[in-house]
């Protein structure tokens, strides 16, 4: 663990936010140096406390997801318990809520409320589908989003079912895109004091992502439909059959692919066959293309195949199930597993921190609390009395 201070050392984050998305967001922030409170209901907590794998009760879905956070529980509907939030939010950067649109209202903390209290906040909501248009009040769900934005209908096998991503693709994309908003909110912040409500939606953060689509599509129409492993733009991009499963080759440009027919599968007549002279006629050909090279890659195994690629400079690698990338050698190599030290599921493993800073690394400081936690530690940084935290636990007020 370094002791130098992080990107955003001195950010203070209040995180009102639950599951995955809006604690995507506050994780990133709060790895990279941010001081985060994450404030749960009484009783139960975030929703994905509910989610196994458990170990000793505790969930690991949650615990993955909120790390380097102190955790509080507040029953917000309780006068006294949201007196103290509002006590937290002049003390505040920032807040992150992904409430349904209009609870934060129901509750007294939305934007307009909180602003009020501490108008240099940044108040970052993430839902759905944002918080206007004529979808706003529905629910919003990753798995909806990738089917309202396109990516199941080219996810897959030409002809097949419609196929979801294998992760949640738009929950962490939507963390990830509410992250360097508020950063970028922040820098604003700081050069003038004001702060600003952002809106972020699961149904919009992927669709700037589809940079080829919306190539074809505006420039001539054309909509993008499942085509499996292939690319959509070059030829031969994709995953190929070897002897004994299969391996993703990459040759993106003419170089690779001259390289790939000549010195790695040793059919170099295929660089003057006219249906593959150009990318273009690859991709045209591309399902008589597929066979012969899956033909020639049958003859040895994959990892024979990536050897003598990489002996060739043409970019090619396995296709991993997550176990074995876990436990890759460059992964390991570069502090992508790490290990800490948890109150119930003890030593614990998890993904580790992808930016590599020179000068202002972040780092996994402490495990995700369990519920509650923090509470009188944060209440009496507030000014809370033992005698009042008694009182108002009592109450069900906190936990």
């Amino acid at each position: 663990m370094s002791s130098r201070p992080s990107p955003i050392s001195g950010m203070k984050v209040l995180d009102l936010s639950q599951i995955m998305a809006g604690p995507y967001c506050t994780m990133v922030l709060a790895d990279l140096g941010a001081e985060v409170i994450k404030v749960e209901k009484p009783v139960t907590g975030d929703d994905s406390r509910e989610m196994g794998p458990y170990v000793n009760g505790e969930s690991t879905c949650f615990a993955q997801i909120n790390r380097n956070k102190e955790g509080i529980s507040l029953n917000l509907k309780d006068p006294q318990a949201r007196d103290i939030l509002y006590d937290m939010v002049r003390w505040a950067d920032v807040v992150v809520e992904n409430y349904r649109v209009g609870v934060t209202k129901s509750l007294g903390v939305d934007y307009e409320t909180l602003s009020k209290i501490n108008p240099r906040l940044i108040y970052c909501s993430v839902s759905g589908y944002g918080q206007t248009g004529p979808y706003s009040g529905k629910g919003g769900f990753d798995l909806v989003a990738q089917g309202l934005t396109g990516i199941m209908s080219m996810t897959g096998e030409p002809d097949g079912r419609p196929l979801k991503s294998g992760i949640a693709i738009y929950d962490v994309g939507a963390g990830l895109t509410a992250a360097y908003s508020i950063i970028a909110a922040h820098v604003h912040q700081l050069k003038t004091g004001e702060g600003q409500h952002i809106d972020i939606s699961l149904a919009e953060c992927g669709l700037p992502w589809f940079i080829w689509e919306a190539a074809a599509y505006f420039a001539e129409g054309t909509v993008a439909k499942a085509t499996g492993s292939r690319h959509r733009v070059s030829a031969p991009y994709q995953a190929l059959r070897t002897g004994d499963g299969f391996l993703i080759i990459g040759a993106a440009n003419q170089r690779t692919w001259e390289k790939l027919c000549r010195d790695v599968i040793n059919r170099p007549e295929l660089i003057t066959d006219p249906r593959f002279v150009t990318n273009m006629d690859r991709l045209e050909n591309i399902k008589v293309l597929e066979p012969l090279l899956e033909e020639a890659f049958a003859s040895a195994d994959a990892a024979t195949w990536i050897a003598r690629c990489e002996e060739a400079s043409v970019p090619c690698g396995p296709i991993n199930d997550f176990g074995q990338a876990m436990n890759d050698p460059h992964y390991i190599a570069r502090g992508m597993i790490e290990e800490i030290e948890h109150p119930k599921l003890g030593a614990m493993r998890m993904i580790g921190i992808p930016t590599k800073f020179s000068k202002t690394p972040g780092a996994i400081r402490k495990p995700a609390p369990l519920l509650g936690e923090d509470t009188d530690k944060v209440l009496r940084r507030f000014g809370i009395s033992d005698e009042q935290i008694a009182s108002l636990r009592g109450r069900g007020a906190v936990q």
